[in-house]
């Protein structure tokens, strides 16, 4: 596995002293739109459509290195790479791994979200 962290603490830090009173709605924001990027990649990769899950790899990859989830960020990278080199053979273990890693994200940012 990765030896990136789940979360990037100092870009977050930043993103907070930038945003902040908007924090809390980017990152709600971040996490609504990666469960529909998520599902967006499931259906192309039950599709077979490599240029679209290559598409929404890419998009997905930015928004989570945006956000400090760099260990997301380089999933959705290999992902993409899968895509763009029509190796969808290997995406359903790829999106496994995006998931399981998602939920690791979430509980993170959730952390850090005022109750």
């Amino acid at each position: 596995m990765s030896d990136k962290p789940h979360l990037d603490e100092e870009a977050l830090a930043e993103l907070r002293d930038v945003m902040e009173d908007e924090f809390e709605v980017l990152i709600q924001t971040y996490l609504a739109d990666s469960r529909d990027r998520i599902r967006s990649l499931r259906e192309a990769q039950q599709a077979g459509n490599a240029d679209a899950f290559t598409k929404t790899a890419h998009s997905f990859k930015g928004s989570c290195i945006n956000i400090g989830a760099p260990r997301l960020g380089e999933l959705c990278l290999k992902a993409e790479m899968a895509g763009k080199e029509s190796r969808m053979e290997e995406t359903p273990a790829l999106l496994d791994a995006i998931e399981s890693e998602f939920q690791q994200v979430t509980k993170g940012l959730d952390g850090l979200l005022v109750r």
